[in-house]
C-alpha cells in the first residue's frame, strides 16, 4: 500500500482490492458497485490492462457480489475504450458465464448479448465467435447452456463457414445429454429459428424442434411448444401443415399436463401463427379437448383464451364454430369443480356477448352470467361484475339487474375484506351503468355501510368511493342523498367512526363546492372541534386545512381561524402540532391569494 500512498493515480484500485478481499460482502458489493467510477479515474487503458485482469481472476464470489459485476461489465464499453477494445470485457464475462448460480449466468449472458452488437463483424469472427464455442463444448453444463443464449446474436454477422459452424454447435446442444443444457436450447430455438435463412430453418431447424418435442423430459417439450409458435410464423403456410402441425398436435395430446397447458397458454398465438384454415381443421378440436383436459390447470389456461380464440377465428364461420363447438365446452366449465377453471372463465366470457350479438346473448350466454353470478366462490362472481360493461354494451344492464343485486349484496358483505375491497372499487363504474335511480333505492345504503366497516382499508376506500361517485351524479345528487348521511355520523358514539365523517368531508368538499361546504359541512367540522377524543380533535384540524382552499378569505379569517387558534391551546400535543400546521398552511395561502 506504500506505492498506493506515493501514487494518487494508484489509489482507487488500491481501494477496490482491499474492499474486493474484506471479509464483509457488503463491502465487496458495494466496491463492485463503484467499478465505473473507478474504472473512469484509472482510464482506458489501465482499466484494460490492470483492472479487467484483476477481475477475471477474483471470480470467486457470493453470488450477489458475482450478479453486480455481471451487470456492471455490460455497461463498461466506453470504459475500456469504446467498440474497438470491447472485446476486453468478454474474458470476465465469460467466467461469470459459467459458474454455478443460474441468475449469475443469466446476467452474463445478458451483458454478452449487450456487448454483442458493439463488436464490429470482424472482433465478433475473433473474439466473439470464439467464445460461444468455447461455452459450447465446455465440461461443465453450466457452461453449454449459457451458449444457448448466444447464438442468435452472432449468427447474423458472420461469414458463411462461422455459420455452419454455429448451426453444428446449436444442433449438438439440442442433443445434449443432460438435460439443463436440452432445455436451454429449446428455450432458445426460436429466437435462433429467426435469424436463419428459411432454407436452414426447413433442414435444420424443424428436425431439432421434432426431437425436442418428443424428448424424454417433459420440462424440454413444454420449452419446444413455444418454439413450435415462433417457427410457424416463419414459415410459408404450404410448409405448416408438413412441418409443424403433425409436432403441435402431438403436443396438444401429450402424456404430460404441463405440456399441454404449455399448448393452451400459447394457444393464442399459435392461432395468429397458422390461419383459418388450419384453425378450423385443427385448432378448432385441439381446443375443444383443452377445454375438457383432465387437468385443472389445462382447463383454467384454456378457459382463459375462450374469448381471445373467438375473435380470431375466420368471421364467415365464427358464429357457427363458436355455437357448434365452443359453447358446448364454455357451458360445462360454467359448473366445473375447480374454482381457478370458473375464476379464469368468469373473466373472459362476458367478452363473448359482444362477438355473438344480442339475441344469441340473452338466450344462451345469459344464463351462463347468471349462473357464475350466484356461484359460491367470490372470484367467481366478482370476475364476473368487473367485466359487466361488454354485456351492457350489447343487451343493456337492466335484464342483469334482478340476479345481479344478490350478488353484488354478498360480494359487499364477504367476510374476506380484500373482496369487499374490490366490490367497492369497481362501485362507481358499476354506478355509472345503472343510473341514479337504480343505485339510490339499490345500492346506496351498501355505499354508506362501508364507512363503519371495522377494516381501515375498507373505510378509506368507502371515502374515496363517494367523492367518485359524487363526480359521476354531482353535487346537487350528493348534497341530497350523501351529506346529510355522512354529517349524521358526526354524532356516532364510535369516535372512528365519528373521524370517518372528517375523512368523508375532506373527499367531498373539493367534489361539491364552496356552497355545500361552507353551509353544510363546515358547522359540522366546527362543532366535532370540542370532541372528547383528542384522534378527532387533531383530525379537525388537519381537515379544516384539507377544505381551506375551497372556502372564501372571509370564512377563512372571521371562522375558520378562531377554530385554529383555539385547538392550538389544546392541552394534548398531537392536536397543538396540527392546528399550528393547519394555521401556517393557512396563512401561506391567503398570501398567495393576495399576489
Amino acid at each position: 500500500m506504500a506505492g498506493a500512498d506515493s501514487d494518487d493515480s494508484l489509489y482507487p484500485i488500491a481501494v477496490l482490492i482491499d474492499e474486493l478481499r474484506n471479509e464483509d460482502v457488503q463491502l465487496r458489493l458495494n466496491s463492485i458497485k463503484k467499478l465505473s467510477t473507478i474504472a473512469l479515474a484509472l482510464g482506458v487503458e489501465r482499466t484494460r490492462t490492470e483492472l479487467l485482469p484483476f477481475l477475471t481472476d477474483t471470480i470467486y464470489d457470493e453470488d450477489e457480489v458475482l450478479l453486480a459485476l455481471a451487470e456492471q461489465l455490460g455497461n463498461f464499453t466506453m470504459l475500456v475504450g469504446g467498440p474497438e477494445y470491447v472485446h476486453c470485457l468478454l474474458p470476465p464475462l465469460e467466467s461469470l458465464a459459467t459458474v454455478e448460480e443460474t441468475v449469475v449466468r443469466d446476467k452474463a449472458v445478458e451483458s454478452l448479448r449487450k456487448i454483442s452488437h458493439e463488436h464490429s463483424p470482424v472482433d465478433l469472427e475473433v473474439h466473439f465467435e470464439p467464445l460461444v464455442k468455447r461455452l459450447a463444448s465446455g465440461d461443465w453444463f453450466t457452461s453449454r447452456t449459457s451458449a444457448c443464449g448466444l447464438f442468435s446474436v452472432c449468427y447474423p454477422r458472420v461469414s458463411s463457414t462461422v455459420k455452419a459452424e454455429i448451426r453444428q454447435h446449436f444442433r449438438t446442444l439440442c442433443s445434449d445429454d443432460t438435460p439443463m443444457v436440452r432445455r436451454a436450447a429449446a428455450s432458445k430455438l426460436g429466437e435462433f429459428a429467426k435469424v436463419l435463412e428459411l432454407e436452414y430453418v426447413k433442414s435444420d431447424i424443424i428436425s431439432l424442434f421434432t426431437a425436442l418435442a418428443s424428448d424424454e423430459q417433459d420440462s424440454v417439450r413444454l420449452l419446444a411448444v413455444e418454439a413450435g409458435v415462433s417457427i410457424a410464423t416463419l414459415l410459408p403456410q404450404e410448409d405448416l401443415e408438413a412441418l409443424v402441425m403433425p409436432t403441435l398436435r402431438q403436443a396438444a395430446e401429450d402424456k404430460s399436463w404441463r405440456v399441454r397447458y404449455m399448448v393452451a397458454d400459447k394457444f393464442s398465438d399459435l392461432q395468429k401463427a397458422v390461419g383459418p384454415e388450419i384453425t378450423k381443421n385443427d385448432l378448432v378440436p385441439a381446443f375443444q379437448n383443452l377445454l375438457k383436459d383432465c387437468e385443472a390447470e389445462v382447463r383454467a389456461a384454456a378457459a382463459n383464451k375462450v374469448k381471445e380464440f373467438c375473435e380470431n377465428l375466420p368471421e364467415d364461420s365464427r358464429e357457427t364454430i363458436i355455437m357448434t363447438h365452443i359453447l358446448p365446452c364454455v357451458k360445462e366449465l360454467v359448473s366445473d369443480t375447480n374454482q381457478h377453471v370458473k375464476s379464469a372463465l368468469a373473466s373472459v366470457i362476458m367478452g363473448l356477448s359482444t362477438i355473438l350479438g344480442k339475441d344469441n346473448t340473452i338466450e344462451h350466454l345469459l344464463p351462463l352470467f347468471l349462473a357464475q353470478l350466484k356461484d359460491e366462490c367470490p372470484e367467481v362472481r366478482l370476475n364476473i361484475i368487473s367485466n359487466l360493461d361488454c354485456v351492457n354494451e350489447v343487451i343493456g344492464i337492466r335484464q342483469l339487474s334482478q340476479s345481479l343485486l344478490p350478488a353484488i349484496v354478498e360480494l359487499a358483505e364477504d367476510a374476506k375484506w380484500r373482496v369487499r375491497l374490490a366490490i367497492i372499487e369497481y362501485m362507481p363504474l358499476l354506478a355509472g351503468q345503472l343510473g341514479v335511480e337504480f343505485f339510490d333505492e339499490k345500492l346506496n345504503s351498501l355505499c354508506m355501510a362501508w364507512l363503519v366497516d371495522h377494516v381501515y382499508a375498507i373505510r378509506e376506500a368507502a371515502t374515496c368511493n363517494l367523492m367518485k361517485l359524487v363526480e359521476k351524479f354531482g353535487a346537487e345528487w350528493a348534497q341530497n342523498t350523501i351529506v346529510p348521511k355522512v354529517l349524521g355520523m358526526a354524532n356516532d358514539p364510535n369516535y372512528l367512526h365519528r373521524m370517518t365523517t372528517l375523512f368523508c368531508i375532506n373527499a367531498l368538499s373539493e367534489v361539491c363546492g364552496q356552497e355545500i361546504t361552507t353551509k353544510h359541512m363546515l358547522p359540522v367540522v366546527f362543532k366535532m372541534s370540542n370532541d372528547q377524543v383528542a384522534n378527532v380533535r387533531f383530525n379537525v384540524a388537519k381537515s379544516l386545512q384539507k377544505i381551506g382552499p375551497v372556502l372564501d378569505s372571509n370564512c377563512l379569517q372571521t371562522e375558520v381561524k378562531p377554530v385554529l387558534e383555539k385547538l392550538a391551546s389544546d392541552q394534548d400535543m398531537d392536536v397543538k402540532y396540527f392546528a399550528q400546521e393547519a394555521i401556517s398552511g393557512r396563512i401561506k395561502k391567503m398570501k398567495r391569494n393576495r399576489k
